[in-house]
Order: structure tokens, then sequence, then C-alpha cells
């Protein structure tokens, strides 16, 4: 049985060594995104964007074949071994996405085949979402705090959990804050302002979720748990969510928004143009021009990336599992997928995987006082 662990663990290492040239992130933020904004909005919102992007630094056809060379054959227990199976077609999937970016309709394809598309249910749970009032204005949602400003309370923040990770700021990201898994650092946008909620949100989400599952992915004997399971971007955006809706700072703002991004992915399969989705967004919906600005150029980036759609999809999962008193820590273990978690407690069982070394603050006590959310929370379909 030794033997075929040391096959299994090679096969693991081969693979870590692959992926790690294949960041989606990285390659899939447009370099320019500020001028082709400005010129956006001086067209009166007719121009269509012309995003340039990082050039590839890999070969994709040489990476698909050393991803189909491993001899999976070796790995004799079969859940494992599917296991194997399903990453490599994920990772080559990712592959074909990265090739494939800025190639309109191509890389859409791509997309699809590794992020799906929002299904009615989704659409309706969105639809359902929008039909409620906005959150009374506060001070906590005035955007007034500098990127330096925030530095300071992600530093305060992280002092609950015993791992350092690096923190940098940059001008290239089309979020507000992102976590680079494969170098455990946490980007905020340079020139971003932030309100109080805002940065209570993101310190949860970033830090308290997917810093958390970078670490104790890292803490694991097997490497996937690191490079990721197939499909865990919904599980792990849905529990970054959760632990948003866990510590209180759930707004229905920003249920919203995960409920506009279901709609503005959904627009990419009726083949909608950027500034078709723009309209859909700022027009129809009267979300303010920065706001619909960023989830059109979420789902609209690359030629159209459907990954947004996961986050709504993946809160109801993630939701309905804890309130049926699901394993929360067993999601945690790494970048993996809740689908997977028999497989996740099967390899702890043989001592190939431990429980989670850092657990989600968040978690430990519910202090949502939103009676809306938790009603809209209850009723997705």
């Amino acid at each position: 049985m030794t033997n075929n662990y040391q096959d299994l663990f090679e096969i693991d290492t081969n693979l870590n060594r692959l992926v790690k040239k294949i960041e989606l992130l990285n390659y899939i933020n447009p370099l320019n995104i500020e001028s082709e904004k400005k010129q956006f909005f001086a067209s009166k919102y007719t121009y269509e964007p012309n995003f340039k992007y990082p050039k590839v630094k890999f070969n994709g056809y040489k990476l698909h074949r050393l991803f189909f060379s491993q001899r999976l054959e070796r790995i004799e227990d079969n859940d494992i071994r599917q296991l194997y199976e399903d990453i490599i077609y994920e990772y080559s999937g990712k592959i074909e996405c990265i090739d494939t970016i800025n190639q309109g309709r191509k890389f859409y394809f791509n997309s699809l085949k590794s992020f799906g598309t929002p299904t009615e249910k989704d659409i309706e749970n969105a639809k359902f979402i929008l039909r409620f009032d906005d959150d009374e204005p506060s001070e906590d949602l005035i955007s007034k705090y500098s990127v330096h400003e925030a530095q300071t309370y992600f530093e305060d923040f992280s002092k609950r959990y015993d791992f350092s990770y690096n923190l940098k700021f940059s001008t290239n990201i089309s979020a507000a804050a992102m976590v680079q898994n494969n170098t455990q650092t946490l980007l905020l946008k340079k020139n971003h302002k932030f309100s109080k909620n805002q940065l209570e949100v993101l310190a949860n989400h970033e830090v308290g979720v997917h810093m958390v599952t970078t670490f104790n992915g890292l803490s694991q004997p097997l490497k996937i748990f690191s490079s990721g399971f197939p499909n865990n971007v919904e599980t792990q955006e849905g529990l970054a969510v959760y632990s948003e809706y866990m510590s209180g700072c759930l707004t229905m703002k920003r249920l919203k928004e995960l409920a506009y991004r279901v709609i503005a992915a959904d627009s990419l399969a009726k083949g909608y143009s950027f500034s078709d989705t723009f309209d859909l967004l700022h027009s129809q919906y009267k979300v303010k021009r920065d706001g619909a600005f960023t989830i059109t150029l979420r789902v609209h980036r690359g030629g159209g990336f459907t990954k947004d759609h996961l986050y709504l999809s993946g809160l109801k999962k993630v939701y309905q599992y804890a309130q049926n008193d699901g394993d929360l820590d067993v999601l945690l273990t790494g970048k993996v997928t809740l689908e997977y978690a028999a497989v996740i407690y099967r390899l702890q069982e043989l001592g190939l995987a431990v429980t989670s070394k850092h657990f989600t603050d968040s978690y430990q006590t519910n202090k949502n006082t939103n009676t809306t959310i938790d009603f809209i929370l209850n009723s997705l379909k």
C-alpha cells in the first residue's frame, strides 16, 4: 500500500508544479481598465472597450500534454483516482481559457466549460433579491478610507489568525481586493476609497475565508488542496460570502451586487455586447455608473467570463449546508468543493489529509441581525 501512496504523491507533486503556471486571475484582468473606462464614459456608453491583457508565459499545448501524461492508473483507490482525473480535466480547461483570452466567443465557450452559466433558478433567485428595498443610508456605507487606512484595518483584523501573508497595492485589478493563492498575497486596489462596511466585508471574505483556505491548503500532505479541486470557485466564494453574512456585514447592497452579476453573466448567453450589458444594468436596473461598469467589466473581460454567477449559487449552497448542520471544517481544508466532501473524509481516514488548521473566525457565532437577509437566504430556490 505504501508504494501506492508514493505514486500518488509523485503525481500530486507533478500536477502542483504544472498548475503554478496557470493562475487564471493573473491573465484575465485587463491592463488598461482606467483608460478604457474614461473613453467608454466619454462616448456616452457607446464605445466598445478594447482591453489589453498580460502576455501568456507558457505553451498551452505542451502543458496539456504534461497534464495528460500523468499515469493515473497507478493510483489504486478508485475515488482518489477519479478525483485526480477530474482535476486534470479541470486544469486543462483553465489552460484553454487562458489560451483564448481576448478571442471573443472562443474564450466564452471555454469559460462556460469551466464555470457554467446561470440556470433559470439562478436568474429567478437574482430577480427575487432585486425586488427588495435598498439598505437605509448609514455612516458605514460612505466610502472614505484610503488604501493605506485599509492596509492598517487588514493588518489589525488578521491578528486573530496565526498566519502571515504579503499585502500589496495594485492598479490592475477589477475588484477592490483579491487574494493571490500561489503567492499568499492580498492585493488592494490602489486608487480605491473603502467604506467601513466594505472593509469588514473584504476582511471577512478575503482573509477570513480565502486566506484561511490558502494556508489550510498549504498545511495538507497533498498539494491538490492548495492548487484546487474541480469547480471549487462556487464553494469557495459561497464560503466567503457566508462569512460576510455570519459576521453581520452582509448588506442588501452587497446581495444585490451578487444578483446583478448573475443578470450580467446571463446577458453573455444572450449575445450582449459590453455596452448592452452596461445599458441593462445602468438604464434598466438603475445601477450607478461606476458599479455598472465594474460588473460589466468583470463578465465581459477576456471575451465573456461567466465565473461571477457562482457567488450567489455558492452562497445558497453553503447557507443551506450550514443550516442543516453541515461540517464547515471540511470545506475549509483548502481550495475544495462541497461535492467532494466524502472524498476528503476518505483522504482524512487514510491519513492523506488533515482537518483544518485555521478556522474562519466569523463562523463561531452568527452576528447577522438583518431579518430581510435571513428571509431571502431561506427563500432561495
